[in-house]
């Protein structure tokens, strides 16, 4: 946060009045990215999904000091770029990954609790959901570190809510070095 908030002090101060501003984040809040400018009502949220190149949808997220203009100015410019912007206020993990990690996280419960093996976990959700790749398939994928930092933000952020709670399987994975696909181990061997 602190490197997001340092560029865009230096951005504020460096660029014209009017220069809108938006910052590409799956997870960290825009309001907290925006404090450190003196331009709110010119500043949103862009979460592009990877990869890029093939992902279609980008989120357009919006503080309560973002103005229409600005709003407006962000979903054209994802339009632009051939995306299909949808709108979200600045909550945690916006839409997609407010949906996805504590489904992801819950995944992890199940295999915490022994209700079922990962690849039963993976063969359920691709079969029974029609999902592209299980839950636990995609926290490899994404990198458990990455799903960590994420979790571990949300519950610093709102420590009573309940589908935010750090996982003692995970926290054991990521101290192991066992990160998915990046490192050839995580929940599966790669």
């Amino acid at each position: 946060m602190e490197t997001k908030q340092k560029l865009f002090r230096e951005l504020d101060s460096a660029a014209p009045k009017h220069t809108v501003f938006a910052s590409n984040t799956s997870s960290l809040s825009i309001s907290m990215i925006a404090s450190a400018t003196e331009r709110k009502d010119r500043f949103g949220g862009l979460h592009f999904f990877n990869p890029v190149p093939v992902m279609k949808l980008v989120e357009v997220v919006r503080i309560g000091e973002t103005s229409q203009e600005t709003f407006d100015y962000l979903t054209e410019f994802g339009k632009s770029v051939g995306k299909q912007p949808v709108s979200c206020r600045d909550t945690p993990g916006f839409i997609v990954n407010r949906l996805l990690v504590p489904f992801l996280m819950e995944a992890v419960r199940m295999l915490e609790r022994g209700d079922a093996t990962a690849e039963d976990i993976d063969v359920a959700m691709k079969l029974g959901a029609g999902h592209p790749m299980g839950p636990i398939q995609l926290l490899d994928y994404v990198g458990l570190d990455t799903s960590k930092f994420i979790i571990d933000g949300w519950h610093e952020r709102a420590p009573d809510v309940q589908l935010f709670e750090p996982s003692d399987l995970l926290n054991k994975l990521v101290a192991e070095g066992k990160l998915g696909n990046k490192t050839g181990q995580g929940f599966y061997e790669h």
